[in-house]
């Protein structure tokens, strides 16, 4: 197995949550991982947290294709209604003569909602299935529509939980709510032994899944608060205490169109509401890194009578100093098709896996056809980043002009 050598210490991979829109992320850490790229530090949230659980409970060379058996394991084969919207696309797509309101995007978009009302009727296989007396009283973790305990077993059969909980190997991050005082929480294999139970926790999004009981607290997916571990890698996380190349796999764009019917109205709320402002959270790291640089180039004016008053003047060198490392962010923001709708996010389909899967191939192969996305911030820099979509749209609109 190829292993790129990259001038950086800690190279971290940061997952975003998006139910079945995962399997996008399972494609791009197969581009990385055809790259040879490796990351030391997974993060993630809900179904980026169970993703994290496959990557980091499995030795390079499995990976992908544990990654894969995950996938194929947790989604639906087509139902005969499916094969035959499946065959109807197909025709539609070799015929010479369109078919007036039954077009491609119709007939996918029948496909996806057939695909949805099966996994909210039956659940989906290895992951969660509808609980007979729904939705309960009693506990956090008696009130829901759906049972979520056949994802242990497969987690139990898809990751090795002693290499999850060993940080030299790889250092593992997931988020979730403490249900009683609201507040984010990491399980962190730096801190804690991690069970399947925390990355079930992670993924424990209320009203449909139980809260999970951890240690006498309950605790629901992380994205009720934030849908995205980046914070937590770059503040809490001390990384800019060292040199980092951050890959941050998103699954919701904040940017979107005006909806015109109230399904889409639903599908810009999710949207909204899982994006986490990504992109505004960057241009806060962004910022942060510019005003330390400012910081540390001001600390070198200051006069040696007023540097000998008092310890602060070493303090704070020596904390600048530490922050001086450089920090490559690339970003990849999963673009969905005009076919998806509101519910994409659980719309767990054999052949919708596939197509996630291979645009997020797609997507990180692309990126790295840039090499310069990878080299360090120039002298003089601490901060760059890199958006795929962000430098495509910006290309479009660049020869668009030029004709």
């Amino acid at each position: 197995m190829k292993t790129l050598n990259l001038p950086y210490p800690r190279i971290g991979l940061v997952l975003q949550g998006g139910g079945a829109l995962g399997s996008y992320q399972a494609g791009v850490f197969e581009g990385l991982d055809k790259r040879g790229i490796h990351p030391n530090w997974v993060g993630g949230i809900s179904i980026g947290s169970l993703n994290c659980a496959v990557i980091a409970g499995n030795a390079p060379k499995d990976r992908v294709e544990k990654l894969k058996g995950f996938w194929e394991t947790i989604c639906r084969h087509p139902s005969p209604l499916a094969q035959f919207l499946m065959f109807a696309d197909k025709m539609y797509a070799g015929s010479p003569i369109g078919m007036n309101m039954l077009n491609s995007t119709y007939i996918e978009k029948m496909f996806g909602s057939a695909a949805a009302s099966s996994a909210v009727m039956g659940g989906q296989t290895n992951f969660f299935v509808p609980k007979p007396f729904a939705p309960g009283v009693g506990s956090p973790a008696d009130v829901s529509f759906y049972d979520t305990s056949p994802m242990l077993a497969t987690l139990e059969k898809f990751c090795d939980f002693d290499r999850i909980n060993d940080p030299k190997s790889m250092r593992v991050s997931v988020g979730a709510t403490n249900v009683r005082t609201g507040n984010f929480v990491y399980f962190d294999n730096t801190e804690m032994k991690l069970e399947p139970k925390h990355f079930l926790a992670s993924g424990s999004l209320p009203p449909g899944f139980p809260a999970v009981e951890i240690d006498g607290e309950f605790y629901w997916d992380g994205g009720c608060v934030s849908n995205t571990p980046l914070e937590h890698f770059y503040t809490l996380g001390n990384i800019s205490r060292e040199d980092a190349l951050v890959f941050q796999i998103d699954l919701w764009s904040a940017k979107g169109e005006h909806p015109t019917n109230i399904f889409e109205v639903m599908e810009r709320q999710k949207d909204i509401q899982y994006s986490s402002r990504t992109r505004s959270g960057t241009n806060s790291i962004k910022e942060k890194q510019r005003m330390r640089k400012l910081l540390l180039d001001a600390m070198e004016h200051v006069p040696d009578s007023v540097k000998n008053q008092g310890s602060w003047y070493s303090e704070l060198t020596r904390e600048l100093q530490l922050d001086k490392k450089k920090f490559n962010f690339i970003q990849l923001i999963y673009q969905d098709k005009p076919s998806e709708g509101h519910f994409k996010d659980y719309q767990f389909s054999f052949e919708t896996m596939q197509m996630h899967w291979q645009a997020g191939l797609d997507d990180m192969l692309e990126t790295l056809s840039n090499p310069k996305c990878l080299e360090l911030p120039p002298d003089g820099e601490n901060y760059t980043e890199y958006d795929f979509h962000r430098a495509q749209k910006a290309d479009h609109t660049l020869n668009r002009k030029k004709k």
